[in-house]
């Protein structure tokens, strides 16, 4: 892979995109992390790194990373959707306002990032998009609510739409769909009392590793992947097969 090489990652500061953040900068890329937290101090240890405050429920905010980006770094050549909220609460008590902020972050930021940067990864005839999905939109959510599940199924359905769409142009469009991980995440959901009982229901009797999702997610990005698109990768411990 080129040094020169840049990708950007939404939702990056912390947990899951952390971990996207470190693989891709081991890997060599320059990395971008946007995020409405801080990631400075993620940055400055890395080295090769910047950090820009985006809110990705706002085409302007990711239209103005998109040139942020460029500015900073020349180009830019991947981008990662890892941006998300979540929230488990039983489905006939979801609000409308709660339906609405779920799905602006994780569909409606996802899709919007992919029309900004799509665009510009068509126009200079190369791009890879990796958008993060989950289980939970495939098997209709167990543990998270119904609103994040409906959110992570239609990010796979747009995968599709622009895979299609982008293909002819040299850029690829995958989702990557991961099971249960051991994280704080779903250490906060499933309640550290009940972990190892829900790890035994998994058929591999073991929550994932964030670090090999991330592996997953740089081999997409890489240029070596330039056949795959329009693919969803699980990665669920046996929890969904197809």
């Amino acid at each position: 892979m080129s040094a020169e090489q840049v990708a950007v990652v939404t939702g990056g500061a912390s947990g899951l995109g952390e971990h996207i953040v470190r693989r891709l900068h081991a890997d060599g890329y320059r990395v971008a992390v946007a995020d409405v937290a801080d990631a400075s101090a993620l940055t400055a240890e890395l080295g090769s790194a910047r950090a820009y405050r985006v809110d990705v429920r706002e085409r302007a905010a990711l239209e103005q990373l998109l040139a942020d980006v460029v500015a900073d770094f020349g180009g830019v050549h991947v981008l990662v959707n890892n941006a998300a909220r979540t929230q488990a609460k039983p489905l006939l008590e979801i609000t409308p306002e709660e339906l609405d902020a779920v799905m602006a972050v994780n569909f409606t930021g996802t899709f919007t990032a992919c029309q900004v940067f799509g665009r510009h990864f068509a126009d200079q005839g190369y791009g890879r998009i990796v958008n993060m999905a989950s289980l939970a939109g495939q098997n209709g959510g167990t543990a998270t609510g119904g609103h994040y599940a409906s959110s992570k199924g239609a990010i796979m359905s747009a995968t599709k739409v622009f895979a299609r769409e982008l293909a002819p142009r040299g850029v690829t469009v995958n989702a990557v769909s991961p099971g249960p991980q051991d994280s704080p995440m779903v250490r906060s959901i499933i309640g550290e009392d009940a972990l190892d009982a829900y790890a035994a229901s998994i058929p591999v009797g073991r929550l994932g590793d964030p670090a090999f999702i991330a592996r997953m997610v740089a081999l997409l990005a890489s240029p070596e992947a330039a056949s795959v698109t329009g693919a969803c990768w699980d990665a669920n411990g046996g929890l969904y097969l197809r």
